[in-house]
């Protein structure tokens, strides 16, 4: 499982051209699965992205997590995160898990998010959607479940 995570003032979602989600301070995740993963890349995932200390404390050092300030979370599916470019010019998906594996590791992923009690909010697996992040710093950080 890979997740581009990206430290955020404001960030939304909007979900075929009709509905809207939005965050305040907080993380935007974009989410990729692959054949192999399963609940153990969930927990891992879940508890990485919830301790990551990356807001800053007030003396401006990234010392504090998304739990220390209480901020939001916006969680949008994103197979591309597995696509291959190694041959040719257009891109290869053999690598991303099967829609409804990936569907069901994905509402897992989301309810693990939810039990952290923060604003969770997400896009619509499988939807057209189009994003709107102001990243904060930037930063924007890759974590893959496989490289632990």
């Amino acid at each position: 499982m890979k997740v581009v995570i990206q430290r955020t003032t404001k960030s939304s979602v909007i979900i075929n051209k009709k509905r809207e989600e939005k965050i305040n301070n907080g993380l935007m995740l974009l989410v990729g699965m692959t054949y192999n993963d399963n609940e153990d890349d969930i927990d891992y995932i879940v508890k990485k992205v919830l301790n990551l200390r990356i807001f800053s404390d007030k003396n401006n050092k990234m010392n504090l997590s998304i739990k220390d300030i209480k901020g939001d979370i916006l969680i949008v599916s994103q197979f591309t995160l597995y696509a291959s470019v190694i041959k040719g010019n257009r891109p290869s998906f053999n690598n991303v898990l099967k829609y409804d594996d990936a569907l069901v590791l994905y509402n897992k992923l989301v309810n693990a998010f939810k039990e952290s009690n923060l604003n969770i909010k997400t896009g619509e697996f499988g939807a057209n959607m189009e994003l709107n992040i102001i990243n904060d710093g930037p930063v924007t950080i890759l974590i893959d479940s496989k490289e632990r």
